[in-house]
């Protein structure tokens, strides 16, 4: 196994970890804090998806970009990613945008489509650190360069088609602070007498 093998596992293993804090967080209901700052943490979303083995939904937190009212999100692993494969054999999903949350439909960007590059590079600038942890800098690489360490990647464009509202969306466990709130709350301002 080369060093680079290495690197881009250890990569994905630390992505992994990470986006399990981000689907918490949005969970949370604190999805919109982690946009507040996109130049450093990215813009994110999470899209859910359905198992192609399990049938199962499952979340995956995504960097993306809008452009024209369309989101576009990319598989920096390619197509060994589990969420790519399972989009591409069900392109239904749901996305979980810091403002809204949508029930969309998903689509390949072929690489031969004219403006496939300066779209992912929209989609690499939104992404914040991410990029640059993968060892780009979407403000400065050139179109050459950029084509040829992206020969893994898919782009995706998600259209999305109704709006959602209801239980399981975003926040769906924002019940926790309240609850916390009650919990907590008599131990700061009652403490226990200390001995002394």
């Amino acid at each position: 196994m080369t060093s680079d093998m290495v690197a881009v596992d250890r990569l994905r293993l630390g992505f992994k970890y990470f986006n399990r804090f981000m689907l918490l967080m949005w969970r949370l209901g604190l999805g919109r804090f982690f946009n507040t700052w996109p130049a450093v943490s990215g813009r994110v979303m999470v899209v859910t998806h359905r198992g192609r083995i399990t049938g199962k939904l499952r979340r995956t937190p995504l960097n993306y970009a809008i452009v024209d009212g369309d989101i576009y999100c990319t598989a920096g692993f390619g197509k060994v990613s589990d969420w790519y494969r399972n989009i591409k054999e069900n392109p239904e999903v749901e996305l979980w945008l810091p403002d809204s949350w949508w029930a969309g439909s998903v689509e390949e960007v072929d690489r031969q489509h004219p403006d496939w590059l300066a779209l992912l590079r929209q989609v690499l600038i939104g992404s914040g650190f991410a990029a640059y942890a993968a060892g780009i800098n979407p403000h400065r690489i050139g179109d050459e360069e950029l084509q040829q360490v992206a020969t893994e990647y898919r782009l995706l464009r998600i259209r999305r088609q109704a709006a959602r509202t209801g239980p399981g969306g975003p926040g769906d466990l924002s019940w926790v602070w309240p609850l916390a709130t009650m919990i907590l709350l008599p131990l700061v301002l009652f403490p226990r007498n200390r001995k002394r």
